[in-house]
């Protein structure tokens, strides 16, 4: 259980883009700003409501992983370099990981 007190401020935040140029310039972004550690990028198939009509998009999916104790700043950036009006930024916190990987993000993610 320290592992988990000890890196409880860690997780993962869906954001959807696009384009996969859109989504590599917001993980560029991300990871040179020190506000992910790292972040996979995934073509997906959204179907969601948007102004009352049904949409079926290809997007990526961006997945970062972060120190939640940053999400406002990782927000922020997001928002001011995103394409949609209303992105999705959600997060997800860690429950439990590799402690070698845990470090690592530690190390990544740390004073910017």
């Amino acid at each position: 259980m320290e592992q988990k007190a000890q890196f409880a401020q860690f997780g993962i935040v869906f954001v959807t883009a696009a384009s996969q140029a859109e989504a590599e310039t917001l993980a560029d972004a991300l990871v040179e700003a020190k506000l992910a550690a790292c972040v996979s990028v995934l073509p997906i198939r959204s179907v969601y409501t948007w102004k009352g009509e049904v949409c079926r998009e290809q997007e990526w999916q961006l997945l970062i992983k972060t120190d939640l104790n940053r999400f406002a700043d990782l927000e922020a950036k997001i928002r001011a370099i995103h394409s949609y009006e209303t992105p999705e930024i959600i997060a997800i916190p860690l429950v439990a990981g590799s402690q070698p990987y845990l470090e690592w993000m530690a190390a990544q993610v740390q004073g910017a």
